[in-house]
């Protein structure tokens, strides 16, 4: 995707490798669609380096520029048209390349071709096109199909007890449209597979008939010829399941413990930006001060952070313990900076701006080049040691290693060692939302379901805790519903287990202190999604002249979350030479997703 976007904003050619020549610049104007798309894969500084010298949503006022080619990247609806119309009409930019995210209609291109012939403005209008990038790219082995709208096609959507056929034929043509845009961006046809009898079979189904009309159509095809990037797979067509989240509803809900996800679970994490209050700790103001304004902070967490690539999957004291290294070994370094710095005469200056100097100014001295280098470093392991510390506060506050080993416990039928009540109870453990995902997952994979005076006792106590009891009405349905569908879905036996104490983040140094939390490590197992994928992709059912598949996309319709992306790319390195992309409709964490069953479950 994100070469798409450079072949886009290079007026749909492809990009030039290394050339000497200059961008020639540009204005970029996007909706809040096309934001969401760019934002994860390009930077500012990289769309600068491109040329877009600004980038502006349509609908803001916008002054002139006429003597700018200006580029846009949009969804065709009703309201963006008339507005590119009067651009048109005001004569704003010097020429228009105008993409759309998803296909334009006939008649909504007629209406541009009026307006441009209107303001005499044809000759402007220089190209339009169909990009068919209708999804968001978060990793180059995840996407989700939208964040603006999300609620439109979310688990609640579908799910909803009163839903009319019309409503669902429509979230099933918004989620198949954007399917068919990754196909298309793929340049992959898919060998599609799915379990019966849900939402996940309906997208299955109307998918597979608008790629075969696609290819029907040979002369327009969108995967012949050289529309197609040649080269991104293999010659074998990519399998792709597609898995309803009702097969799995207690990893959404479940406590986890690595850095990705617990980022995702306990912080404000969007589209890979991090936002935090600055100031969240705990001393108190001197008496009579007014009290400090918290300051937002937004942190990127990219592809290019080589800190955040190897570790956002690993266990959460592993991190701490990493950053804590990185850390001592950027101190040592730090006389260094400051040599540099004075050499430069840059002392006081700005550190952001030091690492803004363009690579043709940096070519003076060495000095020059690894100052940026080093400041780039320091940025780094200040963003991680500020979020790794954010969310150690929530683990400790709210003992979230203990809810994350009794949930593991729980979902791989372990023994025990104190009763679900006693953590209920326990006002020190967790919010009442941590409380009620424990006590649903508990709900969710019990064989035997509890009694009805058990039950009784359970729901006292967690109305005793503060507990909003609307989402377990809903999955006492759910689960009386799934019952009569369908095999209770498989945890495998995860098992956590305990290790020593933490040695490096131990010492009295270290910035993270890590008192009372325990050092747990995961062993390897795979959830229900990555067991249907298992199954599929090495073809156990096939006879052996097939081949099993090397490349496959899972597709979770209804939401999907990096606890469950997270053990896939763990399940994907075990397996030689394969690749696996996770799609979902919506990331949402456990938080959102319990306010979407306690809406479905409100009597």
């Amino acid at each position: 995707a994100s070469f798409a976007l450079k072949r886009m904003l290079n007026f749909n050619a492809p990009p030039l490798k290394n050339t000497a020549a200059e961008p020639v610049w540009k204005v970029l104007i996007y909706d809040r669609f096309g934001q969401d798309i760019i934002s994860p894969l390009l930077s500012v500084k990289e769309l600068r380096d491109m040329g877009i010298t600004l980038h502006l949503l349509l609908h803001s006022d916008r002054d002139p520029i006429p003597d700018v080619p200006a580029i846009y990247f949009v969804m065709p609806t009703e309201e963006n048209i008339d507005r590119i119309c009067q651009d048109l009409r005001n004569q704003l930019y010097e020429s228009y390349y105008l993409n759309f995210i998803s296909a334009i209609s006939r008649s909504k291109l007629e209406d541009i071709a009026s307006a441009a012939l209107a303001a005499n403005a044809v000759t402007q209008v220089t190209k339009v096109f169909d990009q068919y990038l209708n999804f968001i790219t978060l990793e180059d082995d995840m996407f989700i199909l939208c964040h603006q709208n999300k609620e439109l096609i979310s688990y609640h959507a579908i799910n909803r007890a009163d839903i009319q056929d019309t409503d669902m034929e429509a979230i099933m043509d918004t989620i198949v449209d954007s399917l068919f845009c990754f196909f298309v961006t793929l340049g992959a046809v898919p060998i599609i597979r799915c379990p019966r009898g849900n939402a996940a079979e309906m997208v299955a189904v109307k998918l597979d008939k608008k790629l075969r009309e696609n290819l029907r159509d040979a002369r327009n095809s969108l995967f012949t010829g050289d529309s197609m990037t040649a080269g991104q797979f293999s010659f074998q067509r990519p399998l792709f399941v597609l898995v309803d989240r009702n097969v799995d509803m207690a990893t959404p809900l479940h406590h986890t413990w690595t850095y990705q996800a617990l980022i995702h679970d306990v912080l404000d994490f969007h589209l890979n930006r991090v936002v935090m209050e600055e100031g969240m700790g705990v001393e108190p103001s001197p008496a009579g001060a007014r009290p400090k304004k918290k300051s937002r902070k937004t942190y990127d967490l990219t592809a290019a952070d080589k800190f955040w690539q190897k570790h956002k999957g690993s266990p959460f004291p592993e991190v701490a313990e990493s950053v804590q290294e990185e850390l001592d070994t950027y101190r040592a370094q730090e006389d260094e900076v400051k040599r540099l710095k004075s050499i430069m005469g840059l002392e006081g200056e700005d550190e952001g701006a030091i690492s803004m100097l363009s690579d043709n100014t940096a070519k003076l001295t060495s000095a020059v080049s690894s100052l940026p280098e080093l400041l780039e470093k320091k940025r780094l392991i200040d963003l991680h040691t500020n979020v790794a510390t954010a969310v150690l506060d929530h683990i400790k506050s709210r003992k979230l290693d203990v809810y994350f080993e009794f949930e593991e416990k729980l979902m791989s039928k372990s023994t025990l060692d104190k009763s679900l009540l006693d953590i209920i109870s326990d006002p020190d453990a967790g919010t009442p939302e941590d409380k009620m995902r424990l006590f649903l997952i508990y709900y969710i994979t019990a064989q035997q379901a509890p009694s009805e005076s058990d039950l009784e006792q359970y729901k006292k106590a967690l109305l005793d805790a503060g507990c909003d009891l609307s989402p377990l009405n809903y999955i006492k349905q759910w689960k009386a519903f799934t019952k009569m569908a369908a095999t209770p879905a498989n945890y495998g036996n995860s098992g956590v287990k305990p290790m020593g104490l933490f040695s490096r983040v131990m010492n009295t140094g270290s910035q993270f202190v890590m008192e009372g939390v325990k050092n747990l490590v995961l062993k390897q197992h795979n959830l229900p999604v990555t067991r249907i994928l298992d199954n599929l992709m090495e073809m156990n059912s096939i006879p052996r002249n097939k081949n099993p598949f090397q490349e496959a996309i899972v597709f979770v319709v209804g939401g999907g979350n990096f606890i469950e992306y997270q053990n896939l790319v763990d399940y994907t390195k075990s397996k030689q030479g394969k690749k696996v992309v996770y799609g979902c409709s919506e990331l949402f964490n456990a938080s959102q997703f319990i306010k979407q069953l306690s809406q479905l479950g409100q009597k």
